[in-house]
C-alpha cells in the first residue's frame, strides 16, 4: 500500500516542524476563561420533549415532531416489549407509510411532491430520532436508503418513478450487494444473470444479509453478466414466486434476509447499470449510507446518557448520591465530551456531503469517519456509561439494555472498522502535505437537494482527492489542550518523514490500523474545531473535548511504540507524542456542572 507520496520541498513541512517555542502565536488567539461565559452553555444531546427543529422548514418540522411523538405514545414498556419478543415493527412502517415520511425525505427533487427532496441535512434528524429510540427503526430507514441508491444513481427513468409510486405507497427497499461465501468482496458476486433468446434475462444466485429483505418493494441486486462477465445492478420485487426468501439470519427485530433469484425473469427495463457504472454505482451508494451509521450511534448514546444521569443521580450509596463519586463525574465527563464531540463532527461532515461537486470530494474521506471513528466513539460512550449503571444496565425495562447491544452493531455494518481504515489512510499523504485552496465552507442547512449525491461519478484515483490545510483552525484556537494535540500532529508529521513505514512495515495491517488511528484523530479534531467555532462554543468545553483527544492521541502513540517492528526512529518519535493532558480542575468542574450533570432529570422516555 502507498500511504505517503513526500513532496520535495520540504521547506513547508519544516516549519510545521517547528519545536513550539519557535512557532508565532496566533493573532486572536482564543484563551480558557478562568470561569463560565454568562451566557446559558449549548447543549448538542438531543432532547426530543424539548428540541423545537425550528431550524427546519415547516413541513419538515412538523413531520419529525410527528415522528417523535409516535415513539413516546408508543412508550417506553412497548418499545422494550417489541425488542424482546422480536416483533416486525408493522405499526411504526403504517405510521410512515400515513405520514409519507420516507417518501418526503428520500425522494430526490422532480420525483415526488414539492416538499419531496433528499436533503442531507434534514435526513440526518432522522437519522438520530430513530437511533435515539432503538436500532430497529432506524435500520429499516437505512437499508431503505442504500436500496434507493442505485436506483436514484442510475440513468433508468421508469425505475426511478416506479420507486417513487413505491415510496408514496409507503414501501421499503432493500439492496442486494453482500453474499454468503463473499460478505462484501463485490468483485466475488455469484449472483448470474444470463440472456435469453428473446433478449430477456434470468437471475440465479443468493444474496445474505440483505435487510428489509422480506418486505422490500424493490431490492437493488448486485451481480455478473454470464455473457460478458460484466457487473450489473437491477431490481427485483421480494413478493415475486421467483423470489425465494430463505431465513432471517440474525435473532432481532429486524429482518435480515438470504434469499435466492430461482430462474427470476429480468427485463431490460429491469437494469439498472452494466459494467463500470455497476461498479460505480455500488461504492458511490455505500458512500451516500455508510454516513448514517454514525447518526444512530449518536442517538443511541444521547438516550442512554439520560438515563445513566437520572439513575445515578437518584441513587444513594455509602451515604452518598452517587454523582458525588469523584470517578463517576469523571466517567460522565468524559462520556458529555465524546458524546458531544461525535456530534459536533458528523454535523460538520453534512456540510461536505452538500457542498460536494467534481471538484471538492473532501467528503470521501470525512463520510467513512462518519462511519468508523463516530460509530467506535459511541462504543466508548457506552462503555463509560456501563460503568456508572453497572447491573441496572442488564435489566430488562432499561433502554440501556437495548443500547449495549445495538451500539456494537455500527461499527461492524456497511464494511468493518478495517476497510474503512484502509480507505482512509489513501487520504493521508495528500491531507498532510499537499493542501489545495477551497471556499469556505459554511453550515449547509439550505432546504435544498443534494443532486451531486446521485452524480458522483467514477470511483477511481481516491489518492487524488485534496483537502484544505487543516492547519488554519487548528492555529485559530489557543486553548493548553488544543496546543499539546498540535504538537502531537507535528510529531506525527515527522514520524511519516523521518520514520516512514518500510515495504515490510506497510505489510503490516495492524502497525497501519495504529498509523491510521492517529491520523483519524488529527481529521476528527479539524471538524470538531471547525463546528465548534461556527457553534460559538465555549472554550472550556472545547478544551475539554481535547482533554481525551491528547489521551486518545498517546494511547495509539504507545501501541505503535510497542510494535516488534518498530524502529529505533519510530520509537522516538512515538514516545514523544505520548503526552499527558493540562490539568485544570476548575474547568473539569465547570464541565461537571454546566454540562454533565446538567442533563440530570432532563429527559426521561414515557413509560
Amino acid at each position: 500500500m502507498k500511504l505517503l507520496d513526500i513532496p520535495q520541498n520540504m521547506l513547508d513541512i519544516a516549519s510545521d516542524l517547528l519545536p513550539d517555542s519557535l512557532i508565532p502565536k496566533p493573532r486572536q488567539a482564543r484563551h480558557l476563561a478562568q470561569k463560565a461565559s454568562p451566557h446559558l452553555p449549548t447543549h448538542l444531546i438531543l432532547n426530543p420533549k424539548q428540541a423545537n427543529y425550528d431550524h427546519l422548514d415547516a413541513h419538515s418540522q412538523a413531520l419529525v415532531k410527528k415522528t417523535i411523538e409516535f415513539f413516546e405514545n408508543r412508550g417506553k414498556a412497548k418499545l422494550k416489549e417489541d425488542d424482546h419478543e422480536r416483533t416486525w415493527y408493522a405499526d411504526f412502517l403504517a405510521f410512515q407509510a400515513k405520514e409519507k415520511l420516507f417518501a418526503t425525505f428520500l425522494t430526490p427533487e422532480g420525483y415526488g411532491n414539492q416538499d419531496m427532496r433528499w436533503d442531507t441535512f434534514r435526513n440526518c434528524a432522522l437519522n438520530e430520532i430513530f437511533g435515539f429510540y432503538g436500532l430497529a427503526h432506524w435500520y429499516t430507514w437505512q437499508v431503505s436508503i442504500l436500496g434507493l441508491g442505485p436506483i436514484w444513481i442510475s440513468q433508468n427513468e421508469q425505475v426511478k418513478k416506479r420507486a417513487a409510486k413505491l415510496l408514496k405507497e409507503g414501501g421499503i427497499f432493500a439492496f442486494g450487494l453482500s453474499e454468503k461465501e463473499h460478505g462484501a468482496d463485490i468483485y466475488a458476486s455469484d449472483m448470474l444473470v444470463t440472456r435469453q433468446d428473446d433478449g430477456s434475462y434470468r437471475a440465479n444466485g443468493s444474496k445474505y444479509y440483505i435487510g428489509n429483505g422480506n418486505k422490500a418493494a424493490l431490492v437493488s441486486v448486485f451481480g455478473k453478466l454470464t455473457d460478458t462477465d460484466e457487473y450489473v445492478f437491477f431490481v427485483v420485487e421480494s413478493q415475486h414466486a421467483n423470489y425465494e426468501l430463505v431465513q432471517n439470519v440474525v435473532n432481532s427485530q429486524n429482518y435480515v434476509a438470504e434469499f435466492r433469484l430461482n430462474d427470476y425473469p429480468i427485463r431490460e427495463q429491469d437494469i439498472l447499470a452494466k459494467g463500470q457504472d455497476a461498479w460505480d454505482m455500488a461504492l458511490n451508494t455505500v458512500n451516500v449510507g455508510k454516513f448514517n451509521l454514525g447518526w444512530a450511534s449518536i442517538g443511541i448514546c444521547s438516550h442512554a446518557y439520560y438515563e445513566a444521569i437520572n439513575h445515578a443521580s437518584h441513587r444513594r450509596l455509602f451515604d452518598h448520591y452517587v454523582t458525588d463519586f469523584v470517578h463517576i463525574k469523571q466517567l460522565f465527563s468524559d462520556a458529555y465530551t465524546r458524546l458531544t464531540a461525535m456530534k459536533l463532527f458528523a454535523q460538520r461532515a453534512i456540510d461536505y456531503m452538500r457542498v460536494a461537486n467534481p471538484d471538492d470530494r473532501r467528503y470521501l474521506l470525512f463520510t467513512p469517519m462518519v462511519k468508523m471513528k463516530v460509530t467506535t466513539q459511541g462504543e466508548e460512550v457506552i462503555n463509560l456509561l456501563w460503568d456508572v449503571m453497572a447491573a441496572k444496565g442488564f435489566e430488562k425495562n432499561m433502554y440501556f439494555e437495548m443500547a449495549v447491544k445495538d451500539i456494537r452493531a455500527l461499527p461492524k455494518l456497511e464494511g468493518t472498522v478495517h476497510v474503512n481504515m484502509a480507505l482512509i489512510l489513501k487520504f493521508m499523504g495528500n491531507y498532510f502535505f499537499k493542501p489545495a485552496k477551497y471556499p469556505e465552507v459554511p453550515v449547509m442547512d439550505q432546504p435544498v437537494n443534494d443532486s451531486f449525491l446521485f452524480q458522483q461519478g467514477p470511483t477511481k484515483g481516491l489518492g487524488k482527492t485534496r483537502f484544505h490545510d487543516y492547519r488554519k483552525i487548528y492555529r485559530a484556537f489557543d486553548l493548553p489542550n488544543v496546543n499539546i494535540f498540535k504538537r502531537q500532529i507535528r510529531l506525527l508529521k515527522l514520524l511519516l518523514i523521518a520514520g516512514k513505514p518500510s515495504a515490510e512495515q506497510s505489510k503490516d495491517f495492524d502497525l497501519l490500523l495504529n498509523l491510521g488511528e492517529l491520523f483519524t484523530l488529527v481529521v476528527y479534531g479539524q471538524l470538531i474545531l471547525e463546528k465548534a467555532k461556527l457553534a460559538n462554543l465555549e472554550d472550556l468545553l472545547i478544551d475539554q473535548i481535547f482533554d481525551f483527544m491528547v489521551r486518545d492521541f498517546s494511547r495509539f502513540a504507545l501501541q505503535l511504540h510497542q510494535k516488534p517492528s518498530a524502529t529505533r526512529v519510530q520509537q522516538e518519535i512515538t514516545k514523544r507524542m505520548i503526552q499527558r493532558p493540562a490539568v485544570d480542575p476548575q474547568r473539569h468542574q465547570l464541565i461537571w456542572e454546566r454540562y454533565a450533570f446538567a442533563q440530570k432529570d432532563q429527559y426521561e422516555m414515557n413509560p
